[in-house]
C-alpha cells in the first residue's frame, strides 16, 4: 500500500509540474526571442512586485530585438506574443479578424458588470451588443450630448477660475475625474451631478474605489490570479468589485428605467437605446444585468481613461507656454467669429486643439496595449529571416504594444518630444502606427465621445484659465510602478484665471 502511495504521489507531482510548466519552454522550443520566465510568476515578477512600471515592461519586451516581427514573454504561466510588425498587426486586427475576434479580458470572472460588458463579450453576443450600441455614438447623438457635456465643463472651469491666487498646486486628476464623472452620469445614466459641489456623491466615491482596485501589490497579484486561473477564481468566488458597488449601479439602472417608463421620458443616451429595443420583433432584449454592464464599462472608461488623457494634455500645455498661447489664440478667435456661441460645430473646427489632443494620446495612450485571443490555428510568418514560421493555437494571446509603437523613432521623428504640429497634416490619423483607441472592428466604440469630452473641457478651461507648472509638478515625469500610465507623484498644476478672459464668457451659459 505504501508503495502505491509513493507512486501516486510521484505521478501527481509529475502531472502538476507538467501542468504548471508545460508552456515555459514554448518560446525556447520555437526559437522565439523572449524574456525568460521564473516558476509560477513567469516573466512578470518585476511588475508584480513593483520593480518596473507596466509601460516600461512592455517597452522592454518591444526593445528585445528591433528587427523581430514578434517577441515573447510569460504572463505568469501564459505565453504572450508581442507583435512589433505593422503589417502583421494589420492582419491580426483587421484582415484576419475572424481568427482574433476577442479579448480574454474579464470574460471568466464572477463579476457580472465586468463579464457582460461590451469590452469582455465574445462572438455573436459581442457583435449584437456592438451593433445595438453603435447608434449611441453617431454625430447626431454627439451633437445632442454636447450641451450636457458643456454644462459640466462650464461648472468645473468657473470653479477653477475663481480659486484664490495663493492656491499653488491643484490635483488635476481629482478635478478632471469629477468632470468625467458628471459627464458620464448625465450622458449614460440621465442623472445630473455636480461633483465639485458634492464630492461625496456615490458615483464619484465608487468611481474612485473601482479604479483603486487596479493598484497595489496585493491587488496586482489578485488580477494576475484572476487572469491565469479563471476557473479556480470562479470556484473561490473571487471578485473585482464589492457587491454593494455592483448593486448600486444595478439599482440606478432599474430605477431610471422605471421612472422613464412611468413618466414617458426619453433621452439621447445609451440607456435609452437599450430600452427602445424592448418588445421589437426579432431583437433580443437586454436584461438588467446586461444593461448595467454596458453602462458600467462606459462609466469606468470615461471616469479613468478620459480624465487621465486630460491630465496629460494639461501637463504638456502647462510645460509648453508657446503651445498654450497658440491654443488660447485659436479659442479666442473662435469665440470672436461665433459671437460667443460655443457650439458643437465651433469646437470641432479647432484644428490645433485636435492636434494637441492627438499628440497627447500618442505620447500617453491611456491603455498601453491591445489584447487579442487566437480562436483558431493561425500561422505567423517567421519572426526573423532565418527563423521558421510559428503556428499559433486556439487560446493563445497576442499583445499589440501601441505605447511602444507610438514612441518608436522608426515612425516618429524625435518621438519623446510633445509636438502637436505632426498631426496638422492629417497623415498620422490614418496611420497604422497611431492607435490610441485601437484598430479594426473592436476599436473603442466611444472614441468620438471621449474626444468630444476632452475637447470641450480644454476649450472652456483655456478660455478662462492659464495653466502653469506648480512646485509639485514633476519634471521630467516619472511613471508609477503601481498601476498603469500614471506619474509617480500624481498630476499637479497651478491654475489661475486669465487676465484677458473673453468678455462673452462672463455671462456664458449652456442653457
Amino acid at each position: 500500500m505504501e508503495y502505491w502511495s509513493i507512486l501516486l504521489s510521484i505521478a501527481i507531482g509529475v502531472i502538476s509540474i507538467h501542468y504548471l510548466f508545460k508552456n515555459f519552454n514554448l518560446f525556447k522550443r520555437h526559437d522565439i526571442i523572449h524574456i525568460s520566465p521564473v516558476p509560477i510568476f513567469g516573466s512578470t515578477i518585476s511588475i508584480i512586485f513593483r520593480r518596473i512600471s507596466f509601460i516600461d515592461f512592455i517597452q522592454k519586451v518591444y526593445n528585445l530585438d528591433p528587427n523581430s516581427k514578434y517577441l515573447g514573454f510569460y504572463f505568469m504561466m501564459n505565453p504572450i506574443l508581442v507583435i512589433r510588425d505593422l503589417e502583421l498587426i494589420k492582419n491580426i486586427l483587421v484582415k484576419n479578424f475572424e481568427a482574433f475576434p476577442d479579448r480574454q479580458a474579464f470574460s471568466d470572472t464572477n463579476d457580472i458588470l465586468f463579464k457582460n460588458n461590451l469590452f469582455s463579450l465574445h462572438g455573436e453576443k459581442w457583435r449584437n451588443v456592438r451593433n445595438l450600441l453603435s447608434p449611441s455614438f453617431t454625430s447626431s447623438k454627439m451633437k445632442m450630448m454636447f450641451t450636457l457635456m458643456s454644462e459640466c465643463a462650464v461648472d468645473l472651469t468657473k470653479f477653477l477660475s475663481t480659486l484664490p491666487v495663493n492656491e499653488e498646486s491643484i490635483n488635476t486628476k481629482d478635478v478632471f475625474s469629477k468632470y468625467t464623472n458628471d459627464v458620464i452620469a448625465t450622458c449614460a445614466f440621465g442623472i445630473k451631478i455636480n461633483s465639485v459641489k458634492d464630492p461625496t456623491n456615490k458615483f464619484y466615491i465608487y468611481g474612485k474605489e473601482i479604479t483603486s482596485n487596479f493598484k497595489g501589490v496585493v491587488r496586482g497579484i489578485k488580477f494576475l490570479f484572476l487572469g491565469t486561473f479563471p476557473r479556480i477564481s470562479r470556484i473561490l468566488n473571487i471578485k473585482i468589485l464589492n457587491d454593494y458597488v455592483s448593486n448600486f449601479f444595478k439599482d440606478i439602472i432599474k430605477t431610471t428605467i422605471m421612472t422613464r417608463d412611468a413618466e414617458h421620458i426619453t433621452r439621447p443616451d445609451m440607456l435609452q437605446l437599450m430600452m427602445d429595443i424592448r418588445g421589437k420583433e426579432g431583437r433580443r432584449e437586454l436584461d438588467i444585468d446586461d444593461m448595467t454592464a454596458q453602462a458600467f464599462i462606459f462609466f469606468l472608461g470615461g471616469f479613468e481613461t478620459s480624465s487621465t488623457a486630460m491630465c496629460f494634455a494639461a501637463h504638456e500645455i502647462a510645460a509648453n507656454p508657446e503651445i498654450q498661447m497658440k491654443l488660447q489664440q485659436e479659442i479666442d478667435k473662435a469665440l470672436e467669429e461665433s459671437n460667443g456661441e460655443v457650439s458643437y460645430e465651433v469646437i470641432n473646427r479647432l484644428e490645433y486643439l485636435d492636434a494637441v489632443i492627438n499628440e497627447t494620446l500618442r505620447l500617453y495612450p491611456p491603455i498601453g496595449f491591445l489584447e487579442r485571443k487566437c480562436q483558431k490555428t493561425f500561422e505567423l510568418p517567421s519572426a526573423l529571416p532565418d527563423k521558421k514560421p510559428f503556428i499559433m493555437k486556439k487560446g493563445m494571446l497576442v499583445w499589440i504594444p501601441m505605447s511602444a509603437i507610438q514612441h518608436d523613432e522608426k515612425y516618429y521623428d524625435n518621438p519623446e518630444k510633445f509636438d502637436p504640429e505632426r498631426f496638422l497634416d492629417n497623415k498620422m490619423h490614418n496611420s497604422w502606427c497611431y492607435m490610441p483607441f485601437g484598430l479594426g472592428p473592436r476599436m473603442c466604440i466611444a472614441n468620438r465621445f471621449a474626444m468630444l469630452e476632452v475637447k470641450i473641457l480644454l476649450f472652456h478651461l483655456l478660455a478662462r484659465c492659464d495653466l502653469k507648472p506648480s512646485v509639485k509638478t514633476a519634471t521630467p515625469m516619472k511613471f508609477s510602478k503601481d498601476g498603469f500610465l500614471m506619474p509617480e507623484d500624481g498630476f499637479w498644476l497651478n491654475i489661475q484665471r486669465r487676465k484677458d478672459v473673453h468678455p462673452v464668457l462672463e455671462s456664458y451659459s449652456c442653457e
